[in-house]
Order: structure tokens, then C-alpha cells, then sequence
């Protein structure tokens, strides 16, 4: 009887421990190396594309990530916001880039990352950032699926755009 409520407490410890991963140690999970493609679909040529092999690198800086996505076409390293959403972690401009981007400028009275104290109503890291942040068709650019281990990321530029897709 004695072990059969150990065994109890120690399948309930598991169990708690296992669902009880909190929200650093997910967004710890997006940090690594990302193996896949670099892929451009070129503006002067419609419909062309080509695929290369290309790598991100994903490490946590404060409250932000710093992403260095390179490949044959590319090498850049750039900073973003992060914030979760269910399964998922979506990113976002930060400063400069922000306002170039959107024309507007990115909230005053919130902390960057998702690291937001006001959530209201249920809504997620990501759903705040969009009702507080953003306006009406302002378009985001990439995120990390949680439950495939993927990041994918669209880079627009002048001679096309640069779609990156890669798995750890």
C-alpha cells in the first residue's frame, strides 16, 4: 500500500513537472542553429525561383532575439521582438525598422519582447501586440512553429524577396 502511494506521488510529480514548463524555457526552445532553404522569387522575372541552402542562427539578447540568417545569397544579422502565441512565437521589428516599416511609431508605454504585464481577456503575447502595436494592415514577416521546430522568415528587397525555411 506504502508503494503504491509513492508510485502515486512520484507519476503526479512527472506529470506536474513535465506540463509546468514555463514560458523562458519555451522561448528558450526557439535559440539554435535552423538548417534549410533560402528561396527568391525574383521581381524582374516573374515565376522565377531558385532554392539554396542557408542556416539561422536564433540566440535570446535581453528581450529580444538576435537572428544571423546565412547562405549563398545572403548573410545579415538582425535584432526582433518575439512574442508567444498558443503553439507558435511570432516576431516583429524593433525601433528604426519598426517605423520604417510600418510608418508609425511602436508603442511608448509597453516593454519590447513578450514580456508584456497587461495581457487582458485571455489574449496572448501576440494578440496584445497586434491590438496595442499595430494597425490594420501593417504585415508580419516570419515566426517559430513550437511543435515542428521551424522558423521561417521573408526578407523583402529590391531585386526580390528572400523566403528563409529551416528545422533545427
Amino acid at each position: 500500500m506504502k508503494s503504491k502511494i509513492i508510485a502515486a506521488v512520484l507519476i503526479s510529480l512527472v506529470i506536474f513537472v513535465a506540463c509546468g514548463k514555463n514560458d523562458d524555457e519555451q522561448l528558450n526552445d526557439i535559440t539554435g542553429k535552423y538548417t534549410g532553404t533560402l528561396s527568391l522569387k525574383s521581381v524582374v522575372k516573374s515565376g522565377s525561383s531558385s532554392d539554396d541552402h542557408a542556416y539561422a542562427d536564433v540566440m535570446i539578447v535581453g528581450e529580444q532575439i538576435q537572428v544571423h540568417c546565412y547562405g549563398e545569397e545572403l548573410d545579415t544579422t538582425f535584432m526582433l521582438d518575439y512574442y508567444q502565441h498558443s503553439d507558435s512565437v511570432f516576431v516583429c521589428h524593433t525601433g528604426e525598422e519598426f517605423e520604417q516599416i510600418y510608418g508609425h511609431m511602436l508603442g511608448e508605454n509597453h516593454m519590447s519582447g513578450g514580456m508584456m504585464g497587461d495581457l487582458h481577456n485571455g489574449e496572448t503575447e501576440w494578440m496584445h501586440h497586434l491590438n496595442e502595436e499595430h494597425q490594420e494592415g501593417d504585415v508580419h514577416f516570419g515566426g517559430f512553429d513550437m511543435q515542428q521546430h521551424t522558423f521561417s522568415y521573408l526578407f523583402k528587397m529590391e531585386e526580390g524577396d528572400f523566403l528563409f525555411h529551416g528545422a533545427k
